[in-house]
């Protein structure tokens, strides 16, 4: 994954050498299906009896790795929290904190007697408003404690000086996934459209509204959505690093958008500042028009519709189940989510840097810290000779990538620092307000940047979250606690299986220094060409190839993976599997042909490439997970690569006739 932050984001070689202790166990693979030839699906030969008997739970859209361990990850933070929700914990710890937080959100019978009157008040503010300076004051002081409507603010590095905090504005301001869906006539999304329209008219219906005008104040909000999404870009769109880089001055702004008024705006946000990086200013350019030509108390009914669709998940079980009601025709997902795995979500979301303190120390190992440590210093050297036997690139280029290589920072486990929390206030049995507290808090703790230097060591993920990300901005790569655990990292495994699996994750993050975005910024994370015109070139046309390829994966009826949406990260799963290879060569069980298990050395790696993406979705969530996920569906992170890597070849004899066989001239080697 890589971490463009608001943009919705090795400091020595080691020689080849033995990476993993004297006395490490070798690890079984089950479940290979021989009925299933490598040759035609790899990703079905691994995996296609786990696939098939597979069953997916009624309260989740998946089931298997990747994202979808973060959901048995949940079950372990919730047995954290239900630990020190019951302990006599000092007042203002984390613990107090924590486990107050978790107690107050599983209080249903105190949140359902509340009904929806903790949002009364601002939805009696929403009443009050009488012109737009008031309708703007009211959004700009929403935002700071995230309910958040038609406008987007955040603080992070310029693009252009990555040492630098600066402010950025964002387009929002729709209620579906992303623009597209108010503008496609295909039948699953028009019955999205629908029930995005039910559930807006049951919000109103809770809130009093009989059916009639819950109905009309419905289509009112779905209106001005689909304006303000006509203005904005497209996923793909969102792409272009250049172009959604706009630094503008502050008073420019001021005389652009008389009606958003801009000074006042920023002073509500807290936000001193000359300049921001309109991310992309035609959202904003008609949302200056929109705001005069769509009638005030349009907007006011907007404004209360996106006020309890924000907080409906945090109000009674009616409006509970009317948002469950809605996201279910997105993703699939049959029943609602346990309340201690929703809350444990909730919890981690909000107070996630305290929580992982309690789980870093619960469950993860230094031991594993060190080895993994030992996989990127083995591939950042496999990278490295990679790059030296580029045929397509000059040696002035090379030069400067490796440079980059080699100027990566590492982040493995959990911060240096722990985010300090001091400031939210916790009461146990006032849920609402303790979501607002820690809302408020996570947007005092960034505006605080705000035109200071960058901090290198902060993280944009919680140490307790199964992901990895590369962050173009810092050149850093980040691997928190919970991504090292089976299928991605076993201590006690042999090489073959970790280079396959987290290693193959370091290979994916590293390349995404040099993918279609991460190519652009420098070693020290500034937009800033570093190569030749005729290099830059030469790597486009290979970049294009990454997108054709994919673009022929069929993945549901005859939807089909967006070449051009994924790029990024299918560049960074081809790299990563070549990189991963030749680091694994570089160890001792590398080099050796002994069989484990039935399988060589090669073999066992790229079963264990296999093996890490094994997940199995609804096919609600995939047509999800197409439209606005940039990485591919699991098994073409598996076959994609595995086309275009030779050792792959080899190591399951794929011939030509076969269906995973590319001729040599097809294949994608940019790394």
């Amino acid at each position: 994954m890589k971490i463009l932050p608001f943009l919705f984001a090795v400091f020595f070689l080691l020689a080849g050498c033995q990476n993993k202790p004297a006395a490490v166990a070798t690890a079984d693979i089950p479940g290979i299906d021989s009925s299933v030839k490598p040759e035609n699906n790899f990703f079905m030969y691994v995996n296609r009896i786990w696939y098939d008997s597979a069953q997916i739970p009624p309260s989740q859209s998946g089931v298997g790795a990747y994202m979808f361990m973060n959901y048995p990850q949940r079950l372990r933070l919730q047995g954290i929290l239900d630990s020190v929700s019951k302990a006599n914990n000092p007042a203002g710890s984390i613990e107090q904190k924590l486990g107050d937080f978790y107690a107050s959100g599983m209080d249903t019978a105190t949140i359902n007697q509340r009904s929806f009157s903790p949002i009364k008040p601002v939805l009696a503010r929403i009443d009050s408003i009488s012109n737009l300076t008031s309708l703007m004051h009211f959004v700009a002081t929403e935002a700071r404690s995230n309910n958040t409507s038609f406008l987007a603010f955040g603080v992070g590095p310029d693009n252009k000086n990555s040492k630098q905090n600066i402010a950025h504005i964002y387009q929002t301001g729709i209620g579906l996934p992303e623009r597209d869906y108010y503008f496609k006539t295909d039948a699953s999304s028009v019955g999205i459209q629908q029930a995005y329209k039910v559930y807006l008219a049951k919000l109103f219906q809770l809130t009093g509204s009989d059916s009639a005008t819950a109905t009309k104040d419905a289509d009112i909000v779905y209106t001005i959505d689909k304006q303000l999404a006509g203005s904005q870009r497209t996923n793909i769109e969102l792409r272009d690093v250049n172009a959604n880089y706009n630094k503008m001055a502050v008073s420019s702004l001021i005389k652009k958008h008389p009606n958003i008024g801009w000074q006042h705006v920023l002073n509500d946000l807290g936000a001193k500042t000359d300049s921001i990086d309109v991310a992309q200013p035609a959202y904003y350019d008609k949302l200056n028009t929109a705001l005069k030509s769509i009638p005030l108390g349009n907007w006011k009914i907007y404004l209360k519709a996106y006020t309890l669709s924000n907080y409906a998940e945090v109000l009674s079980q009616p409006f509970v189940d009317a948002s469950f009601e809605f996201n279910k025709v997105i993703s699939g997902q049959a029943v609602q989510k346990k309340r201690g795995e929703k809350m444990a979500a909730s919890v981690d979301q909000l107070l996630g840097g305290a929580l992982g303190q309690l789980y870093v120390k619960k469950y993860f190992s230094e031991d594993a810290k060190k080895r993994v440590l030992d996989l990127v210093n083995n591939l950042q050297t496999a990278l490295a000779a990679r790059i030296d036997k580029l045929d397509w690139m000059s040696d002035s280029t090379k030069g400067k990538a490796k440079e980059k290589l080699f100027a990566i920072t590492r982040k493995i486990g959990y911060p240096d620092k722990w985010r300090d929390y001091s400031h939210v206030i916790i009461v146990k049995d006032r849920y609402f307000e303790n979501v607002v507290s820690a809302s408020s808090n996570n947007y005092d703790f960034q505006l605080a940047k705000l035109n200071k230097p960058v901090d290198r060591t902060e993280w944009f993920t919680t140490p307790s979250t199964v992901t990895a990300y590369f962050n173009p901005n810092a050149n850093e790569i980040v691997f928190p606690a919970a991504i090292l655990q089976p299928p991605y990292f076993d201590n006690n495994a042999d090489d073959a299986l970790n280079y396959g699996g987290i290693g193959m994750v370091i290979g994916h993050e590293i390349t995404h220094s040099f993918d279609d975005q991460g190519a652009q910024f420098d070693k020290d994370g500034n937009v800033k060409s570093w190569w030749t015109k005729d290099d830059y070139a030469k790597f486009k046309a290979k970049t294009q190839k990454v997108i054709d390829l994919y673009n022929s994966f069929v993945v549901l009826d005859t939807v089909h993976v967006k070449g051009a949406m994924t790029v990024g990260e299918n560049a960074a799963d081809v790299g990563g599997v070549s990189i991963a290879y030749d680091a694994f060569k570089l160890t001792k069980e590398g080099q050796d042909s002994t069989k484990i298990g039935g399988y060589t050395p090669d073999q066992r790696f790229f079963i264990s490439v296999a093996n890490i993406w094994r997940v199995k979705m609804k096919n609600e969530f995939l047509r999800l997970w197409i439209n606005n996920n940039p990485h591919s569906p699991p098994m073409w992170r598996v076959n994609g690569p595995l086309m275009n890597n030779p050792h792959f070849y080899e190591a399951f004899n794929v011939k030509q006739g076969d269906s995973m066989y590319l001729p040599e001239e097809k294949r994608i080697h940019i790394w």
